[in-house]
């Protein structure tokens, strides 16, 4: 996104009325664009290849392709358009999951146009918004991790902290070993664009203002 242009944004929910009230509410506020919408995850994938926003807003339970799907192959495929989830559920199961797929933001749908913007601004900048439910969630399922993954300390569980994903975690790890972004993306046969949109993406997630931090991180969470 240009400085000075409008936040150029998809909105993906299967409910008609959700969907067109959002289109609305959003398109009226200064500084958005929607460019887009979709019923289902394969419309949004459509859409986000035909217009290339800057941020899509979706819900997790739509046909076709679920939300989840939709998140992942958006990462695969579109990694520079920022994910924020717009839903119904707060449960810890949906939240980790949506994040852990490579959504940058979670909201309810109990939350105003004004929240979903400054979430959707955010997103694109590389920045993390989660509302109180949301973060009560993450607090609780941070705090309480289940019996069969504290059996074994030395296995590594497969679920990260804070929503890293798989391949969030691999790059974590290479910028932890003292790797550049050029070193990364040969080593990981990736574009350097999609290796800096994944850290900007670790760096909302660990909340870390620079690569030092990063490196920090990773160290107190044994990732290397």
């Amino acid at each position: 996104m240009s400085a000075g242009q409008p936040l150029r944004v998809v909105i993906a929910d299967d409910q008609a009325s959700v969907r067109e009230g959002l289109v609305l509410l959003l398109g009226g506020l200064p500084g958005i664009d929607v460019v887009g919408a979709a019923a289902d995850g394969e419309q949004a994938l459509a859409r986000v290849a035909e217009q290339q926003p800057d941020a899509i807003l979706l819900d997790l339970h739509m046909p076709v392709l679920d939300g989840i799907g939709a998140i992942r192959r958006l990462v695969a495929e579109h990694p520079e358009v920022a994910i924020v989830v717009l839903t119904t559920y707060a449960d810890d199961n949906s939240v980790l999951e949506a994040l852990q797929a490579g959504a940058r933001s979670y909201l309810t749908k109990d939350a105003d146009r004004t929240d979903i913007a400054r979430a959707l601004e955010a997103a694109a900048g590389g920045l993390t918004v989660f509302d109180p439910r949301v973060h009560a969630t993450l607090l609780a399922a941070a705090s309480g991790p289940p019996a069969a993954e504290a059996a074994d300390p030395g296995e590594r569980a497969p679920a990260m902290p804070d929503g890293l994903t798989q391949r969030e975690t691999e790059i974590l790890g290479l910028i932890a070993r003292g790797l550049t972004n050029a070193e990364i993306a040969e080593r990981l046969f990736l574009s350097g664009h999609t290796v800096k949109t994944h850290i900007n993406r670790i760096f909302a997630k660990t909340r870390s203002r620079d690569r030092v931090a990063a490196i920090a991180y990773a160290q107190r969470h044994d990732i290397s």
